[in-house]
């Protein structure tokens, strides 16, 4: 199991340049690209392939500060004709008030299309270094994520373990229910008076009829089965995620206890119902962090 949030940051270099790549992941219902920090032009698509490769679900916002040491790397492109133009009216100025003409290196960066500074594209070689770079990340993250997994899978684990708790206190109380209809069915009628008391045969009829509209042995069947379906796919090593599923097998268990209570006629039942409704609660906030 892993998490959809981690965390990687780390620092690389050549002779030819320096590199400062960090990836950040968050919760997303599906694999949402999200890329900032230096143009590196088709390497940042491989850089998302690679990514999709081993990140099923989640926001990935991936950054790469890449500062170029070599200078033949760059290119730069100076517009002549509007230079010139430039240091004849600097020239005439400069006549006018008595001065001699000056000019920074600073300032003809500063003016407006005058110098273009270009780089190259990234050669093969500084584009293998980047993108192996980025796969050494992607396992810090990728341990980050299986870190967390870990982690919950022993908080889910503590609220199966209250649910399979209070399903087999259900499950008890349930084999009691048609005792407990008759003795209501009895009781109402001395509250009522009732000088006919009804036949052996008739009180049978009421209380299979009670115990038939309230049986709940099949909600507890299939409560059984999805808690066991659920601990089986925490148990398992896959490498498929198993977020999506423990999600739909979240939503059948609350589900299945969501009918017991309406179905009930036991208090107590009731509130052993309603304890597994808010585990499954507690379950779903953990398992909508998984991937």
């Amino acid at each position: 199991m892993r998490s959809m949030t981690g965390y990687g940051e780390k620092n690389f270099g050549t002779p030819g340049l320096r590199a400062k790549i960090s990836i950040k992941t968050l919760n997303h219902r599906f694999f949402d690209w999200n890329y900032k920090g230096t143009p590196l032009g088709d390497l940042e698509n491989k850089l998302r392939s690679a990514a999709q490769r081993k990140l099923r679900r989640g926001r990935v916002e991936a950054s790469l500060e890449v500062t170029f040491l070599d200078p033949s790397g760059w290119e730069v492109s100076i517009n002549e004709g509007l230079f010139k133009k430039i240091l004849i009216s600097l020239e005439r100025a400069s006549r006018r008030l008595g001065r001699e003409p000056f000019i920074s290196v600073d300032n003809i960066f500063r003016i407006p299309q005058l110098v273009e500074l270009r780089r190259k594209s990234l050669s093969a070689a500084d584009a293998a270094f980047l993108e192996k770079r980025f796969d050494e990340t992607m396992e810090l993250v990728e341990k980050e994520r299986r870190r967390e997994g870990r982690e919950t899978a022993g908080q889910i684990r503590k609220h199966l373990c209250l649910i399979k708790r209070s399903l087999k206190r259900i499950a008890g109380l349930a084999k009691g229910q048609p005792s407990l209809f008759r003795q209501r069915i009895e009781n109402r009628l001395k509250e009522l008076n009732s000088e006919g008391a009804l036949s052996k045969e008739r009180l049978e009829e009421e209380v299979a009829s009670l115990a038939q509209r309230a049986d709940i042995a099949e909600e507890i069947l299939r409560l059984r089965a999805h808690v066991d379906s659920f601990e089986k796919l925490i148990r398992e090593e896959r490498e498929e995620p198993v977020g999506k599923l423990l999600d739909f097998l979240s939503q059948e268990i609350y589900r299945e206890a969501n009918t017991i209570n309406s179905k009930s006629q036991d208090i107590d039942i009731i509130k052993e119902s309603l304890v597994i409704k808010a585990e499954v609660e507690s379950i779903r906030q953990h398992v909508q962090n998984l991937e």
